[in-house]
């Protein structure tokens, strides 16, 4: 009997390492990076590319890399982390709420009014890494973990200032949390990648979008919307993985490189790169005259309450699928966001 070749070892193989010359230091490895994101967005200029650069001058070339963004071959955002488990690609980013229900903790600092501090949930999730989150990532080296600043609500054509002005309005959601806050709210959520929200705008097939200020500009969406909501009422977060075994392939000094460049010293500079991201994003949409609406302390205090029926009933659905100590990664989650505002 004729024996099929194994496809995805081939695939991982093929994918994690390829070598030319001969042997030993004339070894080269290329590795697969893959995410989502336009090649204009910051992750992929100040950090992917940079991060890719550091690793192989710090390996003196030992070890190269191929990056895969969106509109490429390996740029769904569906399929970073599945892409990634099985070899396909080496290292990805990708975001913990699509798919939905593969990060039950880890997607727990998406809860509502948590923190809108790209910084401070950066932090917390890292701090929490080792000990709530990291059966998670079974078969992954885990090179960072992050979140963007504080969502705004961005609408085409209804300006939104109340609770009540979300009733009914189709907006496009990133992640379990956020669809629950919506629907609470009495929005209709829209489980859409970014790339899909223009052309929905576009065409009417959902009346808005929650996102940081940063995919506004990345994605063209000032040429679709007119008003913002700077609700600050949620972020979302993100992964930054190795497959375990590529990692493991690798000789000690490329190990010990892609180390130097990853962990906490990395996921310290989220913040202030949301920070740079953001800014131009919401200079274009002042200078193309749209509407940015701004919550006062006590409105913004009546969303907050309006949503902590909500915030509860999540943390139990969460329990209820199998996290059983939901409660205490929450409350861990605030603990540290509290450590960093301290300090910060």
């Amino acid at each position: 009997m004729t024996r099929k070749p194994n496809l995805l070892a081939g695939a991982a193989l093929s994918a994690a390492v390829a070598l030319t010359g001969a042997t030993g230091a004339e070894a080269k490895i290329k590795l697969k990076v893959s995410h989502y994101l336009p090649a204009v967005h910051g992750i992929h200029t100040d950090f992917i590319v940079p991060w890719t650069e550091q690793v192989t001058a710090c390996t003196d070339g030992e070890v190269e890399f191929e990056i895969f963004p969106a509109g490429s071959q390996l740029g769904n955002v569906a399929r970073q982390q599945e892409q990634v488990m099985a070899g396909v690609v080496d290292i990805a980013h990708g975001l913990h709420g699509i798919p939905r229900g593969r990060f039950p903790r880890t997607s727990l600092i998406d809860m509502p009014f948590l923190t809108d501090d790209a910084g401070a949930a950066s932090y917390a999730l890292w701090s929490l890494y080792p000990e709530y989150l990291s059966e998670e990532y079974r078969g992954l080296k885990v090179l960072a973990l992050h979140a963007h600043n504080g969502g705004l609500l961005h609408t085409a054509n209804k300006k939104v200032e109340t609770i009540e002005d979300m009733d009914g309005l189709r907006i496009r959601t990133p992640s379990p949390a956020v669809s629950e806050m919506l629907s609470f709210l009495g929005a209709d959520p829209q489980g859409l990648p970014p790339g899909e929200v223009y052309e929905s705008l576009q065409r009417g097939v959902i009346d808005g979008t929650v996102f940081p200020w940063d995919p506004v500009k990345s994605f063209g969406l000032n040429e679709v919307l007119n008003y913002h909501l700077d609700l600050g009422a949620y972020t979302v977060s993100f992964f930054y993985v190795m497959n375990q075994r590529s990692y493991d392939r690798l000789s000690d000094t490329a190990q010990a490189c892609i180390d130097k460049y990853s962990g906490a010293d990395l996921v310290a500079k989220f913040g202030d790169w949301w920070d740079q991201w953001d800014a131009p994003a919401r200079q274009e949409a002042v200078d193309a005259g749209h509407e940015i609406i701004t919550l006062s302390d006590a409105q913004r205090a009546r969303w907050e309450e309006t949503l902590q029926p909500m915030m509860a009933s999540y943390l139990q659905s969460v329990e209820d699928a199998g996290v059983d100590n939901a409660e205490d990664i929450y409350k861990a989650m605030q603990d540290k966001i509290r450590e960093y505002e301290a300090a910060h």
